[in-house]
């Protein structure tokens, strides 16, 4: 099944997006072998490179991974300096110690640092910073103005503040890299505390422009209107809308622990529909409409199931085999890739191929593109500017 181009109709659905990274995250969370985990951000990765569109929240993705490294640095340097709780008999070197009072027990500044605690804190450092990779992917190919589409009407005005949050950083971003390359080109440096000083004014005053056009475009359609419901449904929707939130983050959390796969699926499960109960009657209160919403077609499916499968996989293989996917620290040894949960992870590929293609993938390279765009405005040989077929999209003679 070849993959169409990206259009309004063909563009794939936010939610799958979503289901599809959770899915990574949720095997990230399985496991501490750091070649299991390398190979997952190495999937993300991939996909992200493959169907990540040319979008200002598409660029998010190389700052989580900045962000992942940041963790792994952190959790280094807290193993180094505070101590690991995992014995080891391997010292790497012996700091000075500062003398705590009793009651800090348990905890030292200093002393000595061995191999297999800081083997340990590397696992996790990485573990963690899998999981924020895999929320960078969601973020970096998930439209987030399609993913609002797509909430209920009881989260819609939370939805809104949420979409404006992610997408005003972006807009920064691209607004003090416009301001750096227009001071460089008035000779002007643009690094340091004096440039930084005078770069951010005007970015202040575009984010109070763009604000307050914003505050106008939502109050010109009427956001926040509410409909009148009965205080009884306003109480069953609270009622199932907390106790469903209340049981899914139980049920989330006998998942990702190590102990809790037997209660997890099935608390996780119930909550979700007491949630989505709670939030379908809450929608009742919303009085917009939605305007040509988008489809959950078959290669959604096949995105969210692929992410799903990954997770679902790596939770058995964690269950008949965890010693392969949790390699001890002590002692030293050596981390080994397991086959089967490594195939398992190679089924997060699958949005590489059925995703429809982003707009201006089947182009060529920029460059051609760039060819292409003075070729039509190269005036022609016979001194009159060529016609250009908007349909072709090329210059016609």
């Amino acid at each position: 099944m070849s993959a169409p181009q990206a259009t309004r109709t063909t563009a794939l659905h936010a939610g799958a997006w979503w289901l599809w990274a959770l899915g990574l995250a949720t095997a990230a969370s399985r496991t501490t072998d750091p070649l299991l985990l390398g190979l997952l951000v190495g999937v993300a990765g991939y996909v992200v490179a493959a169907r990540r569109t040319e979008a200002p929240w598409a660029r998010s993705y190389g700052a989580f991974v900045k962000i992942g490294l940041v963790v792994i640095a952190v959790r280094l340097a807290f193993a180094f300096f505070l101590g690991s709780p995992i014995p080891g008999t391997h010292t790497l070197v012996t700091l000075p110690e500062v003398p705590l009072p009793d009651w800090a027990k348990g905890v030292r500044i200093g002393g000595r640092v061995t191999a297999e605690g800081m083997v340990f804190a590397l696992y996790d450092g990485l573990k963690l910073a899998t999981l924020l990779i895999c929320v960078g992917a969601a973020n970096a190919l998930a439209n987030p103005a399609r993913l609002l589409k797509s909430l209920p009407g009881a989260l819609y005005e939370a939805g809104v503040a949420v979409v404006v949050a992610m997408t005003f950083a972006p807009n920064l971003v691209a607004d003090v890299q416009r301001l750096r390359a227009a001071r460089r080109l008035r000779g002007r440096p643009d690094r340091g505390v004096k440039a930084l000083l005078q770069v951010g004014m005007p970015v202040l005053e575009g984010a109070l422009e763009r604000s307050v056009a914003l505050a106008a475009a939502m109050d010109a359609r009427g956001y926040g209107r509410s409909a009148e419901v009965p205080p009884a449904v306003r109480r069953l929707t609270s009622a199932l809308t907390l106790g469903g939130l209340l049981g899914s983050c139980a049920g989330t959390y006998g998942l990702l622990g190590d102990t809790g796969g037997g209660y997890g699926l099935p608390l996780l499960l119930a909550g979700l529909a007491t949630a989505l109960a709670g939030l379908w009657l809450g929608g009742r209160r919303s009085v917009r409409s939605r305007y040509r919403p988008d489809r959950w077609g078959v290669r959604a499916w096949l995105v969210a199931g692929s992410g799903i499968a990954v997770a679902a996989l790596m939770i058995w293989a964690n269950d008949y085999a965890p010693a392969a996917l949790h390699p001890p620290a002590v002692p030293l040894t050596a981390p080994v890739l397991p086959l089967w949960p490594a195939v398992s992870v190679l089924v997060g590929l699958l949005p590489a191929f059925v995703a429809p293609l982003p707009s201006g993938a089947d182009r060529g390279d920029r460059a051609d593109r760039t060819e292409r765009a003075d070729r039509a405005d190269r005036p022609a040989s016979r001194g009159r500017a060529p016609a250009v077929d908007p349909c072709m999209k090329e210059p016609t003679q």
